[in-house]
């Protein structure tokens, strides 16, 4: 299997190419989540440097869930002439799109939301930077509706000309806080095991798949184990988790790696690929993102059981990169990048900004 063959899902929809642009937070929306013109020069460049699948930010579904200023939104059927604008440009440029559905949950802050954010469980973490706010625990009527929400979202991408969505089940986010065992601490059939915690995701996967069916793409982007803000996560759940999404009609699954060379830690001697696989089967296809920047880096991930490698920062810095590691002796560029160079590869001032929280990435003036 090369890179750079078609991949192609159950119900018939098919990427030129194996390499995706991963969902990346760039704050380029306007205020109220429409799409701004940065936004979309920066997706569609990507289309145009060949990404045969081309992702959106994490997109808020509910105003309730909003987790950071310049998110794209999906909430509202007025955002639909921008969301209708950028899936035509994408596909337009031969790029198979998704939108990266989202709520934040727990962190959807309340300096942005204007109320208390919600979650599975009212709990608490340790937080040295003090920007944590203990949610409240969410009602019955909160996780329907919130049900409601994604589903809603999800036929407005549909409605818009997207081939596709990703739910956001990673990162620590909603769908990931119900999963996890020390964020949702509920003894109803929401919480408790983890077909109790599943429940959420997997009752949103069947609300999308029905409103939305073949061969629109539905998909879940999962953290496999406990990495940074995300706690409460084991592999083995993670492996039944995918089990029953496969089951219940996901055409993908995402997994972030965050270092897609390691094995896991749970289980030092395997990686997390060949067991995914072995979990849904070969109809469900594998995306894996985790610090990937070569095309060495890109076929290894490849070679261990992922159908689509998903590129973050390489994407970033090298908004061309599928056509050019066509060239086995093409070696990428690589940070620092000086805020010029970000601007000319369609990064907004406000998204070259925001790159400097990795340490690193944009060179001092």
């Amino acid at each position: 299997m090369s890179l750079f063959d078609r991949v192609t899902f159950r119900g018939g929809r098919a990427a030129k190419n194996r390499v995706a642009l991963a969902p990346l937070t760039n704050q380029q929306s306007h205020a109220d989540g429409s799409l701004s013109d940065d936004e979309l020069r920066w997706l569609d460049l990507r289309a145009e440097g060949g990404f045969g699948v081309v992702e959106t930010c994490a997109a808020h579904v509910a105003l309730d869930g909003q987790g950071w200023p310049g998110e794209l939104g999906v909430y509202d059927d007025r955002l639909l002439p921008g969301l209708s604008r950028l899936a035509s440009g994408l596909s337009a440029r031969g790029a198979l799109s998704l939108v990266q559905l989202f709520h934040g949950g727990a962190r959807a802050p309340s300096s942005l939301v204007g109320q208390q954010p919600w979650s599975a469980s009212a709990f608490d973490v340790s937080d040295p930077a003090g920007g944590f706010e203990a949610p409240r625990a969410a009602s019955e009527g909160d996780i329907l509706g919130v049900i409601e929400r994604f589903c809603d979202g999800a036929r407005r991408c549909r409605e818009a000309g997207f081939d596709g969505v990703e739910l956001h089940g990673a990162h620590g986010y909603l769908l990931c806080q119900f999963l996890s065992r020390t964020m949702n601490l509920r003894t109803d059939r929401w919480g408790g095991s983890i077909e109790g915690r599943a429940r959420l995701v997997r009752e949103v996967v069947r609300a999308v798949r029905a409103a939305c069916p073949p061969p629109f793409l539905v998909g879940v982007r999962l953290s496999p184990e406990d990495f940074g803000a995300v706690t409460g996560l084991d592999l083995d759940e993670s492996l039944q988790v995918a089990r029953w999404l496969a089951d219940d009609g996901v055409d993908f699954l995402h997994l972030s790696l965050w270092q897609a060379e390691k094995n896991t830690k749970k289980r030092p001697e395997a990686h997390a690929l060949p067991l995914f696989r072995e979990a849904v089967g070969p109809e469900v296809r594998l995306f894996a993102a985790g610090n990937v920047w070569t095309r060495a880096d890109a076929e290894a991930v490849i070679a261990r059981g992922a159908d689509v490698v998903a590129l973050g920062k390489a994407a970033i810095a090298n908004p061309d990169w599928p056509r050019r590691a066509e060239d086995p002796s093409w070696s990428p560029r690589r940070p620092p990048l000086s805020v010029e160079e970000l601007r000319a590869r369609g990064l907004s001032d406000t998204f070259a900004s925001y790159m400097r929280r990795w340490k690193g990435f944009v060179a001092d003036p």
